[in-house]
Protein backbone atom coordinates (compact mmCIF):
# COMPACT_ATOMS: atom_id res chain seq x y z
CA UNK A 1 0.00 0.00 0.00
CA UNK A 2 1.22 3.73 -0.80
CA UNK A 3 2.10 5.34 2.10
CA UNK A 4 -0.58 8.20 1.86
CA UNK A 5 -3.84 8.63 0.46
CA UNK A 6 -4.41 10.04 -3.08
CA UNK A 7 -7.87 11.21 -3.19
CA UNK A 8 -9.43 12.11 -6.15
CA UNK A 9 -12.75 13.99 -6.38
CA UNK A 10 -14.80 13.91 -9.73
CA UNK A 11 -17.49 16.07 -10.10
CA UNK A 12 -20.18 14.75 -12.73
CA UNK A 13 -22.95 16.62 -12.01
CA UNK A 14 -24.01 20.21 -12.07
CA UNK A 15 -24.95 21.61 -8.84
CA UNK A 16 -22.14 20.47 -6.75
CA UNK A 17 -20.02 23.57 -6.45
CA UNK A 18 -23.30 25.70 -5.93
CA UNK A 19 -24.86 23.46 -3.48
CA UNK A 20 -20.91 23.51 -1.11
CA UNK A 21 -19.71 25.89 1.01
CA UNK A 22 -16.13 25.01 -0.44
CA UNK A 23 -15.39 23.58 -3.82
CA UNK A 24 -16.48 19.11 -3.65
CA UNK A 25 -12.22 18.76 -4.22
CA UNK A 26 -11.38 20.51 -1.80
CA UNK A 27 -14.07 19.01 0.56
CA UNK A 28 -13.51 15.35 -0.14
CA UNK A 29 -9.81 16.04 0.76
CA UNK A 30 -10.24 17.39 3.89
CA UNK A 31 -13.15 15.10 4.99
CA UNK A 32 -11.36 11.99 3.59
CA UNK A 33 -8.01 13.11 5.68
CA UNK A 34 -9.95 13.82 8.57
CA UNK A 35 -11.71 10.19 8.28
CA UNK A 36 -8.43 8.47 7.75
CA UNK A 37 -6.77 10.12 10.29
CA UNK A 38 -5.68 7.71 13.35
CA UNK A 39 -6.56 4.66 10.67
CA UNK A 40 -4.30 2.32 9.24
CA UNK A 41 -5.72 2.36 5.85
CA UNK A 42 -3.72 3.81 3.40
CA UNK A 43 -4.35 4.35 -0.56
CA UNK A 44 -6.42 5.70 -3.18
CA UNK A 45 -9.97 6.52 -2.70
CA UNK A 46 -12.30 8.12 -5.49
CA UNK A 47 -15.04 10.53 -4.46
CA UNK A 48 -17.75 10.87 -7.03
CA UNK A 49 -19.91 13.66 -7.22
CA UNK A 50 -22.88 12.42 -9.45
CA UNK A 51 -26.45 12.73 -9.93
CA UNK A 52 -29.79 11.08 -8.72
CA UNK A 53 -30.09 9.03 -12.33
CA UNK A 54 -25.64 7.94 -12.10
CA UNK A 55 -26.38 6.93 -8.47
CA UNK A 56 -29.46 5.20 -9.71
CA UNK A 57 -27.56 3.06 -12.36
CA UNK A 58 -24.95 2.56 -10.10
CA UNK A 59 -27.12 1.29 -7.20
CA UNK A 60 -28.88 -1.16 -9.65
CA UNK A 61 -26.06 -2.44 -11.25
CA UNK A 62 -24.42 -3.01 -8.07
CA UNK A 63 -26.86 -3.84 -5.54
CA UNK A 64 -29.94 -4.16 -7.52
CA UNK A 65 -31.59 -1.87 -5.62
CA UNK A 66 -33.13 0.25 -8.83
CA UNK A 67 -33.36 3.66 -6.84
CA UNK A 68 -31.04 6.45 -5.74
CA UNK A 69 -29.80 6.71 -2.48
CA UNK A 70 -27.69 9.28 -0.93
CA UNK A 71 -24.09 7.60 -0.92
CA UNK A 72 -22.56 4.51 -2.42
CA UNK A 73 -19.11 2.82 -0.81
CA UNK A 74 -17.35 0.02 -3.25
CA UNK A 75 -14.24 -0.73 -1.52
CA UNK A 76 -11.56 -2.15 -3.08
CA UNK A 77 -11.02 -5.55 -4.02
CA UNK A 78 -8.06 -7.19 -2.28
CA UNK A 79 -4.51 -6.62 -3.17
CA UNK A 80 -4.78 -3.05 -4.77
CA UNK A 81 -3.36 -0.18 -3.93
CA UNK A 82 -6.63 1.77 -3.32
CA UNK A 83 -9.14 1.62 -0.83
CA UNK A 84 -12.41 1.97 -3.10
CA UNK A 85 -14.41 4.66 -4.40
CA UNK A 86 -17.71 6.42 -2.83
CA UNK A 87 -20.25 8.09 -4.36
CA UNK A 88 -23.09 10.76 -3.83
CA UNK A 89 -26.08 12.16 -5.39
CA UNK A 90 -26.87 15.51 -5.23
CA UNK A 91 -30.87 15.65 -5.60
CA UNK A 92 -30.98 12.99 -2.56
CA UNK A 93 -27.85 14.53 -0.50
CA UNK A 94 -30.40 18.22 -1.24
CA UNK A 95 -33.21 16.99 -0.73
CA UNK A 96 -32.13 15.57 2.85
CA UNK A 97 -30.52 18.29 3.82
CA UNK A 98 -32.82 20.18 3.79
CA UNK A 99 -35.51 17.77 5.39
CA UNK A 100 -32.88 17.36 8.36
CA UNK A 101 -32.00 20.81 8.52
CA UNK A 102 -28.68 20.44 7.53
CA UNK A 103 -26.57 22.40 5.56
CA UNK A 104 -25.68 20.73 2.05
CA UNK A 105 -21.91 20.61 2.76
CA UNK A 106 -22.57 19.48 6.82
CA UNK A 107 -24.57 16.44 5.22
CA UNK A 108 -22.11 16.16 2.26
CA UNK A 109 -19.50 15.62 4.34
CA UNK A 110 -21.31 13.15 6.88
CA UNK A 111 -21.90 11.21 3.86
CA UNK A 112 -18.28 10.82 2.85
CA UNK A 113 -17.04 10.32 6.10
CA UNK A 114 -20.04 7.27 6.28
CA UNK A 115 -18.76 6.22 2.91
CA UNK A 116 -14.72 5.88 3.97
CA UNK A 117 -15.89 4.30 6.97
CA UNK A 118 -17.23 1.83 4.60
CA UNK A 119 -14.64 1.43 2.52
CA UNK A 120 -12.29 0.64 5.74
CA UNK A 121 -14.59 -2.13 7.17
CA UNK A 122 -17.09 -0.64 9.07
CA UNK A 123 -20.75 -1.46 8.89
CA UNK A 124 -23.56 -1.22 10.44
CA UNK A 125 -25.43 -4.14 10.05
CA UNK A 126 -26.24 -4.61 13.19
CA UNK A 127 -27.40 -2.73 16.33
CA UNK A 128 -23.67 -2.66 18.21
CA UNK A 129 -22.23 -2.35 14.88
CA UNK A 130 -23.80 1.25 13.68
CA UNK A 131 -23.16 2.27 17.61
CA UNK A 132 -19.38 1.76 17.03
CA UNK A 133 -19.99 3.37 12.97
CA UNK A 134 -22.17 6.55 14.10
CA UNK A 135 -19.66 7.23 17.04
CA UNK A 136 -16.38 6.79 14.70
CA UNK A 137 -18.61 9.23 12.81
CA UNK A 138 -19.37 11.70 15.56
CA UNK A 139 -16.07 11.95 16.49
CA UNK A 140 -14.44 12.95 12.82
CA UNK A 141 -17.18 15.30 12.09
CA UNK A 142 -16.47 16.88 15.35
CA UNK A 143 -13.00 17.65 14.29
CA UNK A 144 -14.16 19.07 11.62
CA UNK A 145 -16.72 21.96 12.88
CA UNK A 146 -19.66 19.46 11.96
CA UNK A 147 -22.38 19.09 14.42
CA UNK A 148 -23.71 15.56 15.36
CA UNK A 149 -25.63 14.16 12.36
CA UNK A 150 -27.96 12.00 14.62
CA UNK A 151 -28.64 14.23 17.41
CA UNK A 152 -32.27 14.86 15.80
CA UNK A 153 -32.67 12.15 14.07
CA UNK A 154 -35.87 10.24 14.49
Amino acid sequence: MPDLLDIDAIVEADGWEAALAEGPEALAARVVAAAAAGEAARGAVSVLFADDAAVRALNKAWRGKDAPTNVLSFPAPEGFDALGDIALALETVLAEAQSQGKTPRAHAAHLIVHGFLHLIGYDHEDDADAEKMEGRERVILAGLGIPDPYEHAT
